[in-house]
């Protein structure tokens, strides 16, 4: 059984940009090796998470609580006179737009006499429970069913890591870990999914597919590896650190083009794995997961080339 849990106390993350510049202490205590070039690394909130809401297990998206237009007119002439943006004050009941009710704000935000405080940027980093008839995120309501507490999750098939598998998968399995949102409407669709009439959109759990060829942590060589190797078709790499840290580094850092014509995951077979018998539910003739069954146990060549039968 499901306990509820508190809203306050649900476990989520905050991560903050750092600049890392030649052989730098706090990088190199992360177990990785020296720098000898520039380059910032954004240690980043992720855009969705897993967790409790109302008693049950449920999407959480980003939502950053950002200052109202005469707070972010104040702070903006704060920082052309000053250098460190966290001198200026704020107050966060009145310099700050309204958020809904159910928002709460990434863990290890700095508080102040019990408010969250903003970040370096002006913003306080939050979360927002996905709700199945919010229209802002239809896109991402359409990858889950809470009756069932399923989602459409894209991984590595379990016996073949060179077949890519879509599947249900429980959401109690994706407890406590931050997804990506890919597919027809989302940053450009660089994988191609669906189509404007039938669109089509999956989620993968961060940590899902990792790089077995990693370059060395050289400017040179990363710009060879993502710009020259197949395995570098891809969107960009995060480092997961053993005191639970995450640091990415984009193609677009490295001065690379992103969306690009031919990705590394649309290089790969894709089968479809969504046998939904075992409900015993008549799914929404027009949701994913129904259309999904009907396509169940077919494999195609690449992502792009899934047809739903709609």
């Amino acid at each position: 059984m499901v306990k509820f849990v508190l809203l306050s106390c649900i476990f989520l993350f905050v991560f903050r940009v750092v600049s890392l510049r030649g052989n730098d202490p706090m990088f190199i205590e992360k177990g990785y090796i020296e720098m000898s070039f520039e380059l910032n690394f954004i240690v980043c909130l992720l855009n969705f998470f897993l967790y409790y809401f109302l008693g049950q297990p449920y999407l959480w998206a980003r939502l950053d609580r950002k200052p109202n237009k005469l707070a972010e007119k104040r702070f903006k002439n704060f920082l052309h006179s000053k250098q460190n943006s966290k001198e200026f004050f704020w107050n966060v009941e009145e310099d700050f737009k309204p958020v809904p009710e159910c928002w709460i704000p990434a863990k290890e935000i700095e508080q102040l006499n019990g408010n969250p405080m903003p970040d370096e940027n002006g913003h306080i980093p939050g979360w927002v429970p996905v709700e199945k008839n919010n229209k802002q995120y239809c896109w991402h309501s359409s990858v889950v069913n809470y009756e069932f507490e399923i989602a459409l999750v894209l991984r590595h098939h379990p016996d073949d890591p060179g077949l890519l598998e879509i599947s249900a998968v429980p959401l109690s399995d994706l407890l406590e870990q931050t997804l990506e949102l890919i597919g027809t409407n989302i940053n450009g669709n660089p994988y191609g999914l669906g189509s404007k009439k039938h669109p089509l959109h999956l989620l993968i759990p961060h940590g899902a597919f990792q790089i077995r060829n990693l370059p060395t942590l050289k400017h040179s060589d990363l710009l060879s590896w993502f710009d020259g190797c197949r395995e570098g078709k891809i969107e960009g790499i995060v480092w997961h650190c053993n005191d639970g840290c995450l640091i990415k580094v984009h193609r677009h850092h490295l001065g690379l083009c992103w969306p690009i014509p031919d990705t590394y995951m649309n290089s790969k077979p894709v089968i479809i794995n969504m046998n939904l018998n075992k409900y015993e539910y008549a799914f929404d003739a027009k949701c994913l997961f129904n259309h999904f069954s009907k396509i169940d146990n077919q494999k195609f060549g690449r992502l792009k080339d899934i047809i739903l039968n709609v």
